[in-house]
This record gives structure tokens, C-alpha cells and sequence, in this order.
């Protein structure tokens, strides 16, 4: 979703307001990861902002991928939102806080299992969404005549267990969707 992954970034500034180097990591098999890149690299060049994106096309990538991140001494951390990522957030977290690399994701189910920060669309809703979809198709509603629906509502999720010593803004924390304590 354009706009997202600048927003995303804008949150990663909010939390460490001197992140000069910033980490990405995503599936780059994943279609929906290059767009994402791209439009990072291009906020990040207007704004002065260092990346450093490892190499990541398969699962087995992903801890080689953190090293990077921690040995080069990124500041934070954006998760790209793809598939392969969210399948493997569990891991990603577990090596986000073991190298104490701050992380904005884009979906919350990477702070229910221990992220820091999600900013994204909320999965519980598209889901909802599509089982509507399908029920207006199994009763006789050609899908051509449904409507593309995108999410109009973006949930901010901070996992408070996993600050790492960053202290979260007063403001982000009260406009948050959910804080886990």
C-alpha cells in the first residue's frame, strides 16, 4: 500500500529520533517487497537517511540477514510487509531483540510474538473482509460486479516488553491500537 513503508519509517524516527542508519529486511522474491524498498530508498535519500539491505530470498537467509543489521551497526530496523516475513516472524523476533534491533513490521502478529512496533493494515479485518466476499460469491454474485476494497484503517500495535531501553514516546503510546504491557 503506497505511503505505508514512509509512514512506517516516520515511526522508526519517532522511536530513535537519531536513526541515521536504517536496516530493511524483506522477502525480495515477494512482489509486494521491491515497491516497498523502492519507495523506502526514495524518502530515505531526501532525508539524509543511510539503508542497509541484506540479501533475503528464502527463510534460511534470515539470520545471516540480522548479523548484517547488528554488525553494521543499524539504528532500527523496518520489516517489509511479505509473506514469507510474517511466516517467520517468530524467528525474526527472537533475533531483533537477541541483537537489540529496535523493528517496525507491518503487521501485528509480529508484535503479538515478540516485535516491538507494528504499523500496517490489520489481517483480522481482511480476512473478515474476504469471507464476506466469498459468501456474496457462493450466493450468486458474479466476483466482476464485486468491489476492490483496500483497509481505510491502519492499527498501531507497541509491544512495551520489547523496548530494548528505547523509551516510546508519550504520544505514540497514546494513540496506539493496542500496547502490550
Amino acid at each position: 500500500m503506497a505511503g505505508l513503508p514512509v509512514k512506517q519509517l516516520e515511526l522508526a524516527r519517532e522511536v530513535v529520533p537519531s536513526a541515521q542508519r536504517i536496516g530493511l529486511l524483506g522477502n525480495m522474491n515477494d512482489p509486494k517487497a521491491p515497491p516497498q524498498r523502492d519507495e523506502l530508498l526514495d524518502a530515505g535519500r531526501r532525508l539524509g537517511i543511510e539503508f542497509v539491505v541484506p540479501e533475503v530470498r528464502s527463510p534460511d537467509d534470515i539470520g545471516a540477514a540480522m548479523q548484517t543489521l547488528a554488525r553494521e551497526r543499524i539504528d532500527v530496523v523496518i520489516v517489509l510487509q511479505t509473506t514469507m516475513i510474517l511466516s517467520e516472524r517468530g524467528p525474526i523476533a527472537v533475533l531483533a531483540a537477541a541483537n537489540r534491533l529496535p523493528s517496525i513490521f507491518g503487521y501485528r502478529q509480529h508484535v503479538d510474538d515478540g516485535g516491538l512496533i507494528s504499523y500496517g493494515v490489520d489481517l483480522r479485518w481482511c480476512y473478515q473482509r474476504a469471507a464476506y466476499f466469498v459468501d456474496k460469491i457462493l450466493h450468486g454474485t458474479p466476483p466482476g460486479e464485486l468491489p476492490v476494497e483496500f483497509p481505510t484503517k491502519m492499527m498501531l500495535s507497541i509491544n512495551q516488553r520489547r523496548a530494548l531501553g528505547i523509551t516510546i514516546p508519550p504520544m505514540m503510546l497514546a494513540v496506539a491500537d493496542e500496547v502490550i504491557e
